[in-house]
């Protein structure tokens, strides 16, 4: 276990200890020395708090090291230069301080008056006195006072403070001055930090085995520019919704990261707030950013998926998939050649945009469904996505396979149709129907012997327990995916798998797995389409990637689609506007609306005079907005099913962004769409840039060819950037 991770563990079993005692004890001096002996039984770990992690600015810093989802229990590590003196303040909460590194001169207060005289007015009569090292500590009740002073002539002192609600929720907090007895409100809004990481450590730690969950919290249009190709978007404006399913466990070892143009306490280190209140509790910043990544002189990557596009790409170089042009597939097409268009994309990608006479069958359907499409083993399969990616990889996986027809990729996929001049089709529904018994039968063989070359061996469900109680007492990640398509998933999965369809889980497996070098457990109906998608994260470098062999029991099915829950949002409070009551104030010209979708989305149609924004600016742009919105005399928050949205609004009344009332349009856009009320569109008030989202060639509104070859272009020189970045692990298997 890494000095990292040890420094995590001890801090949760410190802070488990605590919680047991003030639930026992009450808070008094008495509980509270009891608190302070296990507060410094970590402290003088002093190497678990090394000042290049924990830096000492010319004004201090206070580091968050834990804090619980309701604010409870927050431990700090507190950094202070020589000379630093903090006047008399109170908590109004419990504390205690404990020394690690240099010396913390304290001295208590106690109040004498009881502020019914002048509440402004404060006395104090002063009590005893200590400084603070590694190996003591120093206790207070909530209505006590206290200095803080680090000598001057000294060095930079560290220590750890523990309070019994955070810094962030104490806003009756007062400090005294004590020539006059002034009381005045103390750090409102105090600038919390969150220990750093270099790059060059980052780096480190990705060429290894450990697991480490390393997201970029920077808007994914923004991170499509540029970033290390293991990190993963996590964009601030949506954590609450996706860190869930990216982070199953709430020890998961995290490292956030933004652009480095930002300071500390730029849109990572807000991250790392959020995630401490959301429950995890082994975090820290990459010092500097993706500025400190390029500055070590290490690849950066644009575009989105890289690692799973990446892999396409030198599995057709590794394998010499079979590839056809467009145009000499039109004129297969056009001679009546014997074949069949097999499309690797999920549907609403298909209806988007297709070959003619194409049939949508996802990734993982493939090899489970083909010879229904082609049980004359003389039929050509073709099979097409928009790209390269899942043309290679479909198309790869009939052959490994054995399956006995000829197999090509379509060459650049529909968008290399499109560049040949050729009409592509729109709006389509074609896919698989059912499944005969032969081609079940077919594709049971041929998965078992896929297992056998690869190395993948089916695991009960008291393994799939052993495993994740192993996980659990280290810290590690375990992800629990059903590969199958959405309607069988809906129609029953084991209660815990998340959905990740099996070629889309290939295609980007970013978007489902948070944690490198975590484990993998599959499942679905028969192990055909888990272990055609296990035979591929394999050679994508992931060591533990299981199926799991397990006919569900009626108590162990849930129904529907997959359900994520958002952590904080039941504890979020705001008013709602019903959709007609939204219009006629709009039509009144006293709102200002704020569009929180995408900004494709918001192009494509939007609530009439509605600003787009992305949350994570809220706190500046709504101010902008508001210049421009004089008649406004409340503001409504508007996203597609409300919940971000009644993010947004928590963190406008949190920040201070307004006095007017916030609102958030009840039932989101989703409600002004079934109302039949009027739809705007267009990009005409954008707050913020449309670098939200990752535009795709054909989401543009102008340049789409161009977008087309350079997109191409982009994914065939993966290959060379990986091999120079060295922390992929490609092993790709002749089968």
């Amino acid at each position: 276990m890494s000095l990292w991770n040890e420094r995590a563990a001890a801090a949760r079993d410190m802070l488990a200890k605590v919680r047991q005692i003030e639930g026992s004890d009450g808070v008094t001096r008495e509980a509270l020395a009891k608190i302070g002996q296990e507060l410094v039984g970590l402290a003088t770990r002093t190497e678990f708090f090394p000042l290049e992690q924990f830096p000492v600015r010319a004004d201090g810093g206070i580091y968050r090291i834990s804090e619980d989802p309701d604010h409870r229990f927050a431990l700090y590590a507190s950094a202070g230069a020589e000379g630093k003196l903090v006047p008399p303040h109170n908590h109004t909460t419990w504390a205690c301080i404990a020394g690690v590194h240099g010396q913390e001169h304290n001295v208590r207060y106690s109040r004498v008056d009881d502020g019914r005289n002048d509440p402004e007015y404060i006395t104090l009569e002063r009590g005893g006195e200590s400084t603070i090292v590694s190996g003591n500590v120093i206790e207070y009740l909530p209505d006590d006072f206290h200095t803080i002073q680090v000598p001057a002539g000294g060095a930079p002192a560290l220590h750890l403070h523990l309070y019994g609600l955070s810094l962030e929720h104490l806003p009756d907090r007062v400090t005294v001055e004590q020539e006059t007895g002034r009381a005045k409100r103390f750090m409102a809004k105090p600038r919390i930090l969150t220990p750093l990481i270099s790059a060059q450590e980052v780096k480190a730690v990705l060429g290894t085995d450990a697991e480490l969950a390393f997201f970029d919290a920077r808007e994914e249009g923004e991170f499509n520019e540029g970033h290390p190709l293991f990190a993963t978007p996590l964009p601030l404006s949506k954590l609450e919704q996706r860190v869930r399913a990216l982070l199953p466990s709430p020890d998961a070892r995290i490292v956030l990261m933004d652009s480095g143009e930002e300071g500390q306490m730029g849109r990572a280190n807000r991250a790392a707030a959020r995630l401490s209140r959301c429950g995890y509790g082994n975090v820290a910043v990459m010092d500097g950013g993706l500025k400190a990544w390029r500055d070590a002189g290490y690849e950066v990557f644009g575009g989105v998926n890289v690692p799973s596009k990446a892999f396409g790409e030198v599995v057709e170089h590794d394998c010499d998939t079979p590839r056809i042009e467009a145009a000499d597939l039109k004129q297969l097409i056009d001679e009546g050649k014997d074949l069949i268009i097999l499309d690797s994309r999920p549907m609403d990608e298909f209806r988007n945009m297709s070959i003619p006479g194409g049939i949508d069958c996802p990734g993982a359907e493939l090899v489970y469904r083909v010879k229904d499409f082609a049980p004359n083993p003389e039929t050509l399969v073709v099979v097409n996505c928009a790209g390269r990616t899942r043309s290679i990889i479909g198309a790869q996986s009939l052959i490994n396979a054995g399956l006995p027809n000829k197999v090509i990729a379509l060459k650049n996929g529909t968008m290399g149709w499109h560049l040949a001049g050729l009409q592509v089709a729109r709006g389509r529904h074609d896919t698989y129907r059912g499944q005969s018994q032969a081609a079940l039968g077919w594709a049971r063989e041929a998965a078992a012997r896929v297992a056998q070359k690869a190395g993948i061996r089916p695991i009960p469900m008291s393994e799939l327990r052993r495993i994740e109680a192993a996980a659990a007492s280290a810290g590690g990640s375990v992800y629990k995916l059903d590969v199958r398509d959405p309607a069988e998933y809906a129609k029953g999965h084991l209660i815990g798998f998340r959905h990740a369809p099996g070629g889309q889980l290939v295609q980007a497996t970013d978007h489902y797995v948070g944690v490198r070098n975590a484990t993998i457990v599959l499942h679905d109906s028969d192990g055909v389409r888990a272990t055609m998608t296990a035979h591929w994260l394999v050679q994508m470098g992931w060591q533990k990637v299981h199926v799991l062999k397990h006919r569900p029991l009626t108590d162990e099915i849930e129904t529907g689609p997959e359900r994520r829950p958002v952590p904080g949002l039941n504890r979020v409070a705001v008013a709602t506007i019903e959709a007609p009551e939204l219009k006629a104030m709009v039509d009144a010209g006293e709102v200002l609306v704020v569009d929180l979708d995408t900004s494709i989305r918001h192009r494509d149609g939007h609530v009439p005079g509605a600003w787009f924004a992305v949350r994570a600016g809220l706190g500046k742009t709504l101010p902008e907005m508001l210049a421009q919105t004089p008649g406004a005399k409340q503001v409504v928050l508007v996203s597609p099913d409300g919940v971000s949205a009644r993010l947004a609004a928590a963190d406008v009344v949190e920040d201070g962004a307004t006095t007017l009332p916030v609102m958030v349009l009840q039932g989101g856009m989703r409600a002004w769409r079934d109302s039949r009320l009027p739809i705007e569109k267009g990009q005409n008030r954008m707050a913020d840039p449309p670098t939200d989202v990752w535009y795709r060639p054909y989401d543009r509104a102008e340049g789409v060819e161009a977008a087309m070859n350079q997109y191409l272009t982009w994914e065939v020189d993966l290959v060379g950037q990986v091999q120079r970045d060295g922390d992929a692990r490609f092993n790709v298997l002749k089968m």
